[in-house]
């Protein structure tokens, strides 16, 4: 199976609202996907990210709206019409076959000839490194075989476009790792324009050229892997991509500051009424000494200090009892630096790590 760049499908949703009583799954939701990328759809339960695959797919009905794959409106299109691959959260294999018989399914639905048929799914099976499994019966397959045959029913008919409802979600810790990076090849490698839905915000950074993080029926943010997690639009992002402690701050001149403490920033500061100091534990350091002019310092006192093999995590408490978090790197010698609970502790925060945000949660 060779890579298709060229005809990967673009995506537009436009003004989709998707009501069911006075719940709005969707609410108004206009979403560019681009060509041959792929883009995951992120957000907590109930935010309206699988409403919104279910939309693409076609298994779903919105109220208003436009959507369109390519030039051609599909809105109304039933889902066998609209040609797009889709892979389910519970793969949705028929036990009573065998493997070949699986993947060929999407092939006799669309009367492809029989000579053909066992070509282009032995191809499928090769590209997600099941080759030689046809004969086998689905209840023969470990949790990663099955989500692996699944993947190739998908993709066996050559689709533009796929799509995928969380994946992933029933295996162990470390296939799912695993398989994070074997679904990011092979999307390079076919150059399909996928629409991936997760819960798991490190799979999304791991898999992703582009994140939409949805809440409440709407896309709160849409960005680059690294653009959302360096610069949140808002509260919910930041909280929501990876772990945070946030300061209220207020304006102070052009810059801010945090009580009567200005805060040394590099970055903008947004035009929001309520202002909060983002600081990702990775990035606060205990400093060594009462001189830092370069940096952001603030007196603290450990409250927590957990031992997690490679890295430490520190609970400190600031003077007003907002509680700060921060992640240490254990390298031999630091073991003995690890501060005890009941020490006085300054934390350090570099100007480009002080990262000023809007702290509304839309």
């Amino acid at each position: 199976m060779t890579a298709r760049n060229t005809e990967a499908l673009p995506i537009s949703v436009s003004h989709v609202t998707k009501t069911y009583g006075k719940v709005h799954a969707l609410d108004d939701v206009s979403l560019e996907v681009r060509s041959g990328e792929f883009l995951t759809l992120l957000g907590p339960s109930g935010s309206g990210k699988t409403t919104l695959l279910m939309v693409l797919a076609g298994f779903t009905r919105p109220d208003s709206g436009s959507l369109k794959f390519g030039d051609r409106e599909v809105i109304r299109l039933a889902p066998h019409l609209r040609d797009v691959g889709m892979t389910f959260q519970n793969y949705a294999l028929f036990p009573h076959m065998t493997v070949a018989g699986n993947v060929s399914y999407p092939l006799k639905l669309r009367k492809v000839p029989k000579a053909e048929i066992a070509e282009r799914v032995e191809n499928a099976l090769e590209t997600v490194q099941l080759g030689g499994y046809g004969d086998r019966r689905i209840t023969q397959l470990s949790g990663g075989q099955r989500q692996r045959v699944a993947l190739a029913r998908s993709i066996v008919f050559e689709p533009r476009i796929l799509l995928m409802d969380e994946p992933l979600s029933a295996l162990d810790k470390k296939l799912r790792d695993q398989m994070q990076i074997e679904l990011r090849h092979l999307h390079e490698k076919l150059g399909m324009t996928t629409v991936y839905v997760t819960h798991d915000q490190r799979e999304a950074l791991t898999m992703s050229d582009r994140i939409a993080v949805v809440n409440h029926g709407r896309i709160m943010q849409l960005a680059a892997p690294r653009d959302l997690y360096e610069q949140p639009a808002n509260r919910f992002v930041a909280d929501f991509i990876g772990d945070s402690t946030f300061l209220s701050v207020r304006r102070h001149g052009d810059g801010v500051a945090f009580g009567d403490m200005p805060l040394k920033i590099a970055g903008s500061v947004p035009d929001a009424k309520d202002l909060q100091l983002m600081i990702r534990p990775e990035r606060i350091t205990l400093a060594r000494d009462n001189n830092g002019e370069s940096s952001n310092r603030f007196s603290a006192v450990a409250r927590e200090v957990v031992y997690q093999g490679d890295s430490y995590l520190l609970q400190s408490e600031l003077s007003d009892g907002t509680l700060i978090t921060m992640r240490g790197a254990v390298r031999g010698a630091n073991l003995s630096v690890m501060p005890s609970v009941g020490d006085k502790v300054m934390l350090n925060l570099e100007p480009d790590d002080a990262v000023v945000i809007d702290g509304s949660e839309e």
